[in-house]
């Protein structure tokens, strides 16, 4: 499961992404959940590359922070029953003696490492690196992305982690609109435009997000919110 050390941890970093800590050291993990979590992500733990997998099955994260000695995740290129669209950016953390096997593709954005013993700090801003670098890969023409939510132009198809979402195509209009506004409040008037291009009545906008919002919103955390008298908005 993913929690948070506080009900109002700090979203300067985080913001409230998801990150997997695999490792067999419990004092390592327990200190980078801790502060991650006080860092503004959610975080959940593995101890072992099976466990991760398993994990990442249910509950698809947005970075893998994994020990190297993990050699069960770790020598099948990371991900070996993982689709490449679902994997998560890895990093690792190494020991200066085994640095010659880290996976490949570490140091192309997908991937990256710190050395033992790390700092936190170094840890965060290589998380944030990482994280920065596969957002930027989300927001490319064709492929919007936010956290686990990925959108796919060519088929006009949507999914949530590995479920795919069964939408109509005002839902996937509205989905869309909401998706590339991310985090920014969308009034009834913008998302009547939009979807419709035409006047409709406040209650069908009502129930259009209704709906997509039960389509989406069956995972944690929560994507599609209101505010009331403003309008909705897409983000965690």
């Amino acid at each position: 499961m993913y929690g948070n050390v506080s009900e109002e941890p700090s979203t300067t970093r985080g913001a409230g992404r998801r990150v997997l800590i695999v490792g067999d050291d419990s004092g390592t993990v327990e200190l980078l959940s801790t502060t991650m979590e006080l860092a503004g992500f959610r975080t959940g733990t593995a101890g072992s590359g099976q466990e991760a997998l398993s994990r990442l099955g249910e509950h698809p994260a947005d970075l893998v922070v994994v020990d190297l000695t993990m050699r069960d995740l770790v020598h099948s290129s990371g991900y070996p029953s993982i689709p490449a669209a679902d994997r998560p950016p890895l990093l690792f953390l190494a020991a200066l003696d085994n640095l010659d096997s880290l996976a490949p593709g570490v140091g192309t954005g997908a991937a990256d490492y710190v050395t033992k013993p790390f700092r936190i700090a170094e840890v965060l801003a290589r998380a944030e690196t990482l994280l920065r670098t596969r957002g930027a890969e989300g927001r490319r023409p064709g492929t919007p992305r936010y956290g686990d939510l990925t959108l796919d132009d060519a088929t006009c198809r949507a999914r949530r982690g590995r479920r795919t979402l069964d939408l109509t195509p005002a839902e996937y209009r509205l989905l869309r609109h909401l998706l590339v506004h991310a985090e920014q409040v969308l009034s009834k008037e913008q998302i009547r435009r939009h979807v419709w291009g035409e006047d409709r009545a406040d209650n069908a906008i009502e129930k259009l997000v209704s709906r997509l919002r039960r389509k989406v919103n069956q995972e944690d955390p929560p994507l599609i919110h209101t505010r009331k008298g403003f309008g909705y908005w897409l983000g965690h």
